[in-house]
């Protein structure tokens, strides 16, 4: 009997074993086919640029290219579900966004658990907003900015790519740092937004600096100061909104994340890959002209900046009473 319990024991453990092995095969070949990188955004905007970007950037140095795949809708929930029940093998990943911060106080309800189910694998970059304004508005500065929404309550409205989007969060974390009350106008999108701040149906946005700075080199719109924590080389000579808020600070981060339970040898070598190509002086110059900072680090890194995002942005919307449309 003690003997037929030791073999059992035996063959147990042996075949135990014996799953594990082709899991780590494809850990040690990866990747043998293409990539797949999920984004929740349409073609055109920062997200869709980063993505081609680093999907290029990967694709040289993995040897599989990485195919971008939009999935627009649900304010990136569609995407990221997709990504959630994807097989946790590393091929395929999510664009990780502030959406995914903010989405997890903003739907009541949803399929998932982000900060559960989706796996940190490394930051890409960090673009600020600038507050840009009609060129008819009288204001020059953010102090004047303020000074003008108090002596106006409710007379300036801001414009955003949405109800939730990030866009409108900055304004409405700008509104409750600066004690102003400005009327959100949302849009369906960034580009609609933009136009009628140029034509004067709302006085002023908070904006990606990618998708603003052609319109303020051209002159057709006026920047008051930049949204990070730091000025930004593309443009020196603009403040920070923090300058004058102390504490304030919004930004578009992005980053890539995988399926629950990828296993950590892919994990890691997608994390060196993407590592390696933000040390590259090239790539350091490309995103410069974007006006994008890095987020180089681990897994773990990026894992906290979503998690603090998270619940930055979530005591915002609480604040805001922001819900989904």
């Amino acid at each position: 009997m003690t003997f037929s319990r030791r073999r059992f024991l035996h063959l147990a453990a042996g075949s135990a074993a014996v799953p594990a092995l082709p899991h780590i095969a494809r850990a040690d070949d990866y990747p043998s086919r293409p990539i797949h990188l999920i984004i929740g955004y349409l073609p055109g905007g920062s997200a869709d640029m980063t993505a081609r970007l680093f999907g290029q950037w990967l694709s040289d140095r993995l040897g599989q290219q990485v195919v971008v795949e939009s999935r627009a809708g649900a304010s990136t929930n569609i995407a990221t579900e997709a990504v959630v029940r994807a097989a946790p093998d590393g091929y395929t990943l999510l664009l990780v966004s502030p959406a995914n911060a903010t989405n997890a106080s903003l739907y009541e309800r949803l399929n998932f658990d982000f900060l559960r189910d989706i796996d940190p694998v490394a930051g890409l970059i960090r673009f600020p907003d600038v507050v840009d304004v009609n060129l008819a508005l009288p204001v020059r500065t953010i102090p004047e900015l303020i000074a003008y929404a108090k002596a106006n309550p409710g007379a300036l409205n801001f414009g955003s790519s949405g109800v939730g989007s990030t866009l409108h969060v900055a304004g409405e974390l700008f509104k409750m740092m600066a004690g102003v009350d400005i009327v959100h106008v949302p849009y369906r999108g960034g580009a609609p937004a933009m136009i009628d701040l140029i034509g004067g149906r709302v006085q002023l946005i908070f904006d990606n600096v990618p998708t603003s700075v052609e319109f303020i080199r051209s002159n057709k719109i006026r920047p008051l100061a930049v949204t990070s924590a730091a000025r930004i080389e593309l443009f020196p000579d603009l403040p920070t909104v923090a300058d004058f808020v102390p504490g304030y600070e919004a930004s578009a981060w992005y980053g890539i994340g995988a399926p629950k339970g990828t296993p950590t040898e892919i994990v890691d070598r997608l994390n060196r890959e993407v590592n390696a190509i933000l040390a590259e002086p090239a790539t350091k110059a490309r995103l410069a002209e974007l006006g994008a900072s890095l987020l180089p680090g681990s897994p773990a890194d990026f894992g906290k900046l979503v998690t603090d995002e998270t619940g930055k942005w979530g005591s915002v919307i609480r604040f805001a009473g922001i819900k989904a449309e």
